[in-house]
């Protein structure tokens, strides 16, 4: 039976980092549903551009367009064992669909591992936070710098906070999660399915927290 993991977490707290982590440790593709979107409007597929036509005019995507993109994504080879999903669902409602889904793929969610923090500790770590243009690759001044001052040690390119990562808007993007994650939170805690992991531990602790968890639940 496939193994399916959503992956929760503020801004911050090392959602994404822990995501690939964990895609490494199982071999479970690591699906996030911005990079898919990213991905349909880029290649211009039939969901890419039914997206467009909603954004075009400044409204949101409906669900089943978004569902429609994740059901495409599982359905390809690197998803026969289950995936981590990351960024989707946002709703209570758009987890009940999901949920629907993976019948359709012989699985259901497993787990919910809900990374956490306490906001100064994520104020702190967006503020030291340092983006590559080239990929995206993520460095941290303080708990994961890279090699060479302002450069990207995968790609060589340059390093640059992103406006979103700096101090005046930051505390209102973690506000802003919690206020649309919460629902979300409790349908899982609800469902027996959340695993609530300490963020404050190192990248390696939170890691193997969760592997722990996860096993526990396999």
């Amino acid at each position: 039976m496939a193994t399916y993991i959503v992956l929760l977490g503020p801004p911050g707290v090392g959602k994404g980092t822990q995501a690939s982590r964990l895609s490494q440790q199982t071999g479970l593709a690591h699906i996030s549903s911005g990079d898919l979107f990213r991905e349909n409007l880029k290649n211009q597929t039939e969901l890419g551009k039914l997206a467009q036509t909603y954004m075009s005019k400044g409204n949101l995507v409906p669900d089943d367009v978004t569902i429609a993109m994740i059901k495409d994504r599982l359905g390809r080879a690197d998803c026969a064992a289950g995936a981590i999903l990351d960024g989707f669902p946002r709703t209570p409602a758009q987890a009940d669909a999901l949920e629907t889904m993976l019948r359709d793929f012989n699985g259901q969610v497993n787990a919910v591992p809900f990374i956490s923090a306490p906001q100064e500790v994520l104020v702190e770590r967006l503020g030291d936070r340092w983006t590559c243009r080239a990929s995206g690759h993520i460095f941290n001044e303080k708990s994961n710098p890279p090699k060479e001052l302002g450069v990207c040690d995968f790609d060589g390119s340059e390093l640059y906070q992103r406006d979103d990562d700096k101090a005046e808007t930051v505390k209102r993007r973690i506000e802003v999660y919690m206020e649309q994650t919460t629902p979300l939170i409790t349908h899982y805690r609800d469902h027996g399915k959340l695993i609530e992991i300490n963020g404050l531990q190192s990248i390696e602790q939170v890691t193997h927290s969760l592997m722990d968890a996860l096993k526990n639940r396999s």
